[in-house]
């Protein structure tokens, strides 16, 4: 997982990840209680935005880097600072643990118009960046909630995705929530078209954008989660070019406004 936070932050020491540096504070995200355990400043400044008034309550979940993650994490990306690695692997191990809470991480960015969350999904280099930055350009009232790795919530009244501190490399995003309506599904085309997707094709797609727990019970947990977000909410698979009329397809298909009378 990689975050946008500018090099000098990724590559530079912030501080020293050593044995008597730990920061207990708690964070609220995802409308959940997270006591984050911490040893360089780099994830207090990250999350700070997110710092909960009272500390005083218990938390929902905690969460930390342990020593066996961040060495392996270390080995693979030897030129990063102390403090960005173990921010890594702290989102890593909150995603983990966030399925018996109703909760998983998705590999997507959402957008926000007017309250209501659109996913839109891809594998590296379909253009989610791209096309979501489209939205932005020729639809005001779109904004992004997370680039890259919202957590999403199975609540009484449906699914809502959230911006978290942790938005990918782009860094883009807000704290907040929106009712998840749509998933949008990109492949870069020649020509613009947009299908319906089955929930068995929707199922094949969705799975490898999903963090999977090594454990049993939340692994389980995770793919009964994300059954439940293939039924409720409608998929699409939109095969687009960089334009006006692939934002129009996906926008009229996933809202059901019309395009002309929203820009």
């Amino acid at each position: 997982m990689t975050e946008g936070t500018g090099c000098d932050i990724i590559f530079k020491e912030t501080s020293a990840r050593g044995k008597g540096n730990e920061k207990y504070m708690i964070y609220e995200i995802a409308d959940l209680r997270i006591q984050i355990k911490n040893r360089c400043s780099f994830t207090t400044e990250f999350c700070k935005g997110y710092l909960a008034a009272d500390q005083a309550q218990p938390p929902d979940l905690s969460a930390a880097a342990s020593e066996q993650a961040f060495s392996e994490e270390k080995k693979s990306c030897p030129a990063y600072s102390d403090g960005y690695i173990e921010n890594i692997c702290i989102y890593r191990d909150l995603c983990l643990r966030l399925p018996r809470l109703e909760r998983f991480l998705l590999h997507a960015a959402v957008l926000d118009y007017k309250g209501e969350g659109y996913a839109f999904l891809g594998r590296s280099g379909a253009g989610k960046s791209t096309h979501t930055g489209l939205w932005l350009k020729y639809l005001p009232k779109a904004k992004i909630l997370n680039g890259d790795k919202p957590i999403v919530a199975c609540t009484e009244s449906g699914f809502y995705a959230y911006g978290t501190p942790w938005m990918g490399k782009e860094g883009r995003g807000e704290k907040g929530r929106a009712s998840l309506k749509g998933l949008c599904f990109l492949e870069q085309a020649k020509e613009n078209s947009l299908v319906r997707l089955s929930e068995g094709e929707v199922a094949s797609r969705i799975f490898t954008q999903l963090l999977l727990p090594t454990d049993e019970e939340n692994a389980a947990k995770t793919l009964e989660l994300a059954d439940a977000l293939i039924s409720a909410v409608p998929a699409y698979l939109l095969k687009c070019t960089i334009s006006e009329e692939a934002v129009k397809l996906s926008f009229e298909a996933l809202t059901g406004k019309s395009y002309e009378r929203e820009i």
